[in-house]
């Protein structure tokens, strides 16, 4: 991805010319393939990180016990930036979200902004199970046919991961994305760790609540993170500005790739408030 800074001159303004890219749960680094484009094309340099379990990771799922374990390798990241390399924009997708929010407030000063693309955007002691359970009943029927649960310790324990029925992957999560990221996504996606889902987030204001933090909304045909659900995120946990991406399914970087491009860029254009 060196190929960022030779076109380096066409980012004018921007806080910062690094992007790192959080997955959603279930996928991996694999899904920026069109973003990673974009942004390098723009002149940023983009990291796009697989967590634990995830894409090319070889780790079992089922075996991942805590968030602080599925997020291991965001965390390596961060502790191998040079000091010269302090400050990056983070995007999560998804459960993504919950996982840069434990890299914030393990990183605050490495970090100038922090973007949430239909993603959970949790409250302090609050985990994305917590998030989830607050849908309407309405919500309920799809999410509960598309995921499987896996109990490798057994069904008389809790579950260790959750899988998805792939025939129904379209439906929730790509509804408006070209056939062949469909196609990718069904070959690619893996099994969700459950216990990091269970785990409740622990975030400060002096830390977490230090970064600037942008939201970026999947309108009508988000299935998987109702507009209701973004709502009531960000009515709890206020960015500090929220952007829209109509037409879009949960799944922007394949559905609607040049609109959430435009958008990170012009996030990454936004002047800190020192200079405002």
């Amino acid at each position: 991805m060196k190929n960022g800074w030779k076109q380096e001159l066409k980012v004018e303004g921007a806080d910062t010319k690094r992007f790192v890219l959080v997955h959603g749960g279930g996928f991996g680094a694999w899904c920026w393939y069109k973003t990673i484009t974009l942004l390098e094309k723009h002149g940023f340099q983009v990291d796009a990180v697989d967590l634990t379990g995830s894409g090319v990771s070889s780790f079992d799922t089922n075996n991942i016990t805590s968030l602080a374990q599925y997020v291991k390798p965001l965390l390596h990241f961060f502790d191998t930036l040079k000091p010269t390399e302090k400050v990056v924009i983070l995007v999560g997708h998804d459960f993504g979200g919950a996982c840069m929010s434990y890299a914030m407030e393990m990183f605050p000063s490495k970090i100038s902004k922090a973007v949430f693309i239909s993603a959970a955007m949790l409250a302090n002691g609050q985990s994305t199970l917590d998030l989830f359970n607050q849908q309407p009943e309405s919500s309920h029927d799809l999410m509960e046919q598309v995921h499987l649960f896996l109990y490798a310790n057994g069904k008389k324990s809790s579950p260790t991961a959750v899988d998805f029925d792939r025939s129904l992957l379209r439906d929730f999560f790509f509804n408006q994305s070209p056939p062949k990221d469909v196609a990718l996504a069904s070959v690619s996606m893996r099994p969700i760790p459950f216990a990091p889902v269970i785990e409740k987030l622990h975030v400060s204001e002096k830390n977490y609540g230090s970064i600037r933090r942008f939201y970026i909304k999947t309108m009508e045909d988000d299935y998987a993170v109702p507009v209701c659900l973004q709502d009531a995120m960000i009515k709890s946990n206020p960015p500090e500005q929220v952007f829209q991406l109509k037409g879009s399914d949960h799944a922007p970087f394949f559905s609607r790739p040049q609109s959430l491009n435009r958008i990170l860029v012009e996030i990454s254009q936004i002047p800190s408030k020192k200079s405002s």
